[in-house]
């Protein structure tokens, strides 16, 4: 079916255009489980050494192995997903196929025995991480690559991601709650059932809004299109070789790697801290005392979430809308920086509810971020369309984006607990000095306000605005003609 449409004026226009509602809900609802799964691993792992006597060193090779092994597979994911051929599209087998699997082995992989020897359960918890990872890249390379070719029109781009960042959010709503639930004895009786039982409802919930966008969801019409590459077990070594040709195509694409630069920085920065407003709010605000602390710190979670949700990503579209996605970004990004430093005074002993004061400015950081690079990188995909051709390569940028994310994200775990060790923190002390205390504070507001104004740097000179990007748009149009 012909892609294109010409108006009275004689100006081509692509016809994916506009997102209907049901495909951008369904999109969101990928977005939450994409959001969510990461979200609850994080949670539950904490428990692997309070609830499954595992030592905090393997633990934490528990935690840092698989994302190496991420590494070689969601590069590998989005080019066989680039150039898969079927009768349903590129994206959408992988996508419900890979939600299943993810809740499935995302339920076994926490079906650990309190019981078993801590050799037991570390291979254990090993091997199924693996088998999760390959089910979850099957699922997360094809649907982030699905939503940067749902939509042609430059506006548009940002609007569906802020659609779907916004119910992205509720997993981020929901997952601070986990701590509170796990440790309820009313509700379980040990930590580890409270892991084993929660895990069994994320994975249902992951596997049913997993599977939406794969089954409503259309993005390009990919049947006549060339070039890809053949995918099969006689094909394996060449297309390797591919594979890595691809990474190279996208790592000189500098608009590409000026988002993946800006991500890194305003991610990292902010999961590097992401604890630390616990242990303030516990220690300073609270002088050690968690039973005092009660759920403030979930509720700082919270809310940080749903001002994201319904305040912050609607004003990011606008500004978007109106000046431009670069723009956006670092008016946003500043705007975070304030945030951060108003930090100073939110958490104020005198008044818990002051911790509340600083968030809808510290959220325009990751606010702005996804809704805003997600949109970029789909304008990426069409300038990487015109200068390499055929196959788009969504599934490869999408695969590199989100590694950088998990870099940034295992990164941060390493250095957020050299953080606390140079600033003198003890956790399983009773009460922190004041020197300490002062100067995890600093920490917390230093580190992400600096990375933040680093991202700004790189974005400074980010070219390809919209004018270029509609430029790009009509030449692919006049030379695709019918896809």
């Amino acid at each position: 079916m012909s892609q294109q449409i010409e108006n009275t004026a004689g100006e081509l226009h692509d016809a994916r255009e506009s997102v209907p509602v049901l495909q951008k809900g369904a999109y969101g609802a990928g977005t939450l489980t994409l959001n969510l799964l990461p979200g609850a691993l994080g949670v539950f792992s904490f428990f692997l050494i309070t609830a499954f006597g595992m030592d905090p060193f393997l633990a934490g090779l528990l935690g840092g192995l698989p994302r190496l092994f991420d590494a070689i597979t969601d590069p590998i994911m989005g080019f066989i997903t680039d150039n898969t051929k079927s009768r349903w599209g590129r994206r959408r087998p992988y996508i419900v196929v890979g939600a299943i699997l993810s809740g499935v082995f995302f339920a076994m992989l926490w079906q650990l025995d309190p019981e078993a020897s801590q050799e037991y359960n570390f291979w254990y918890f090993l091997i199924f991480s693996l088998i999760f990872t390959i089910g979850n890249t099957m699922f997360a390379t094809p649907f982030v690559g699905l939503g940067y070719e749902m939509t042609s029109d430059y506006n548009e781009r940002t609007r569906l991601m802020a659609f779907a960042n916004t119910m992205g959010q509720v997993a981020w709503m929901i997952v601070p709650w986990f701590w509170v639930l796990i440790a309820d004895p009313d509700l379980f009786s040990s930590q580890a059932e409270g892991v084993q039982q929660l895990s069994l409802f994320v994975a249902g919930a992951c596997i049913t809004l997993g599977i939406l966008p794969g089954l409503f969801c259309k993005g390009i019409d990919a049947s006549d299109m060339g070039n890809r590459a053949e995918i099969s077990f006689k094909t394996i070594f060449s297309n390797l070789k591919e594979v890595f040709k691809g990474i190279k195509q996208v790592f000189k694409n500098k608009p590409f790697v000026r988002l993946c630069g800006a991500t890194f920085l305003v991610f990292n920065g902010f999961q590097l801290v992401a604890s630390f407003s616990f242990f303030i709010i516990v220690f300073h605000m609270f002088g050690g005392d968690y039973g005092a602390t009660g759920t403030w710190p979930a509720w700082f979670s919270t809310v940080s979430a749903i001002v994201t949700a319904f305040v912050v990503i609607p004003v990011i579209t606008w500004m978007a809308n109106k000046w431009g996605k670069r723009n956006a970004f670092i008016i946003s990004t500043a705007i975070s920086i304030v945030g951060y430093g108003l930090k100073w005074w939110g958490f104020d002993p005198s008044n818990p509810w002051m911790i509340f004061m600083p968030i809808p400015l510290m959220s325009f950081g990751i606010g702005g971020l996804f809704t805003l690079m997600m949109s970029m990188t789909a304008d990426v995909c069409d300038m990487d369309e015109l200068d390499n051709g055929m196959p788009r390569k969504e599934g490869t940028f999408g695969a590199i984006y989100w590694l950088m994310v998990k870099i940034g994200q295992a990164l941060a775990l390493i250095l957020g607990g050299l953080v606390l060790k140079v600033v003198g923190f003890d956790p399983g002390a009773g009460a922190q000095s004041v020197e300490t205390i002062t100067n995890l504070r600093l920490a917390d507001i230093i580190i992400p306000a600096s990375t933040a104004l680093l991202a700004i740097l790189v974005m400074w000179k980010y070219d390809l605005s919209e004018e270029k990007a509609r430029a790009i748009k009509q030449k692919l149009i006049e030379l695709r003609g019918e896809l």
